[in-house]
């Protein structure tokens, strides 16, 4: 599709649409020129009241990750209701995905490379363990929910949604199959004409599967001399994006495009702030009195950048009324000045609570660093029998600060140590790693795991341990 087809929410709907299980994605401009994109749901997948319930909890998550500093995910600036359409609108751009870049593109444009599977895979790595940090989960993760910006990172889209329409709970395990199969897609594409590239791939699709997905993007940052020269500054992803033909297709066969273009601005209203039930409403506006969720509407004249704050403030001018006429009693013209005496109060108040806050956001100390303070390894006391993997586990403990920790493996019976970069989230005050040791065949054999830490490390100090285990088989 190519014509304009209106705005919603205050982006303009450029035309260019593509459809996936969830609904139609047109690519959208906002009123300063930045680009977003908007999802209309499929309108199935919405009818269910508890399903829209889950859909903005979904989204509400997703804001307080970006919140928290996350940033690789599609950032969502609204999702909104107009009639029986739900809207979900995004600040920057959700294409090209993956899945486009997959597909053949213009003859003579490049192809990503090698190295632009390996940036992909470790990216994508990075942002589901935050996410799964969180205790949440992407659920449909595929090349079609993996965007390249403009810069060449990749950026997670839709995630949360489709657990949400369909009622599904957080599954991890699932993201991290879907993340081999990825990996192992990109390897057999992009990766084809790199014979050693490749194995890196399947390698740390292999890894993924069997110890999760820190190891295996470890594996990745671990084999970057087999990459191309560009893959830390993704060059040829960036490459690739300039030449790339625009991505469109058409509307899904499951459910007919709407009528019209866009929904009336006039009729648009924001689901981040659900009323509760009960609560009065303000003349005139769409907002509720006794709650701090607020239903907003919003229309001709509002500002073009939807966030919270902007409809707040639009909500609150509306409700601005003309002083007394001078007809009116001296009694009502008394208590108006009244009122305004409030009000400027009021406004003096809020003016300096804000102030006081932003004081103390400017003067706070800077965050405490993760520090890791004892080393510890614990392994089988038990004579292990044939054919037998035995699992190591160490404990690092901390300040219960976030923050990544490397680490290195150590094993008796080679001298290439196995190293390692966790991800460590805030309020635990120790972190688990594991190292599985398989051993095999007849005899006897003493192993002994060394868990030695790379970093944080305390100025001066070394901190590490070691364990042993006796193996046995006749």
């Amino acid at each position: 599709m190519s014509t304009d087809r209106g705005g919603v929410a205050g982006f303009r709907l450029t035309g260019r649409t593509w459809a996936d299980d969830l609904g139609v994605w047109s690519s959208a401009v906002a009123a300063d020129g930045r680009p977003g994109s908007a999802l209309r749901f499929d309108p199935r997948l919405v009818a269910d009241p508890a399903a829209r319930e889950r859909l903005v909890a979904a989204v509400l998550a997703d804001r307080r990750l970006a919140q928290s500093g996350m940033t690789g995910l599609v950032p969502v600036a609204d999702l909104i209701t107009a009639r029986d359409e739900v809207w979900l609108i995004t600040s920057t751009p959700a294409g090209p995905t993956v899945g486009d870049l997959l597909s053949p593109g213009s003859p003579g444009s490049p192809r990503p490379d090698a190295g632009s599977a390996a940036t992909v895979l470790v990216e994508t790595a990075q942002a589901l363990l935050a996410v799964h940090a969180s205790g949440l989960a992407h659920g449909e993760l595929h090349p079609g929910t993996v965007v390249i910006a403009p810069d060449g990172s990749a950026l997670l889209a839709e995630r949360g949604l489709a657990d949400a329409l369909f009622g599904r709970p957080p599954a991890p395990e699932r993201d991290v199959v879907a993340w081999a199969s990825l990996a192992r897609g990109l390897a057999a594409t992009w990766a084809s004409a790199d014979r050693g590239a490749a194995e890196l791939l399947e390698r740390a699709a292999a890894t993924a599967s069997i110890r999760g997905l820190a190891p295996a993007r470890d594996a990745l940052l671990a084999g970057r001399d087999v990459l191309p020269s560009g893959f830390t500054t993704r060059d040829r992803l960036v490459e690739t994006l300039h030449r790339w033909p625009a991505h469109e297709a058409p509307a899904p066969g499951g459910y007919p495009a709407p009528a019209r273009s866009a929904p009336d601005e006039g009729e648009i209203v924001t689901l981040l702030h659900v009323p509760r039930a009960g609560d009065p409403r303000v003349p005139g506006t769409g907002e509720r009195r006794g709650s701090e969720e607020v239903v907003m509407r919003f229309g001709p004249g509002v500002p073009s950048e939807t966030t919270a704050a902007q409809l707040w403030r639009a909500g609150r001018d509306q409700q601005r009324t003309e002083p007394p006429s001078g007809a009116l009693g001296a009694g009502v013209a008394h208590h108006a000045r009244r009122g305004r005496g409030r009000t400027i109060l009021a406004s003096v108040i809020l003016a300096l609570m804000v102030v006081g806050a932003l004081a103390l956001w400017l003067f706070r100390g800077p965050a405490t660093p993760l520090e890791v303070t004892k080393v510890d390894i614990s392994a089988p006391k038990k004579t292990q029998g044939c054919d037998t993997t035995v699992k190591i586990t160490g404990v690092l403990s901390t300040n219960g600060a976030g923050g990544e920790v490397s680490y290195q493996w150590k094993r008796s019976d080679r001298k290439q140590p196995i190293t390692q970069t966790d991800s460590v989230p805030s309020g635990a005050a120790s972190h688990e790693v594991s190292l599985e040791w398989t051993v095999k065949g007849e005899g006897s054999f003493k192993g002994t795991a060394t868990l030695v830490l790379l970093s944080p490390l305390p100025e001066g100090e070394k901190l590490q341990d070691r364990a042993t285990f006796t193996y046995k088989c006749s």
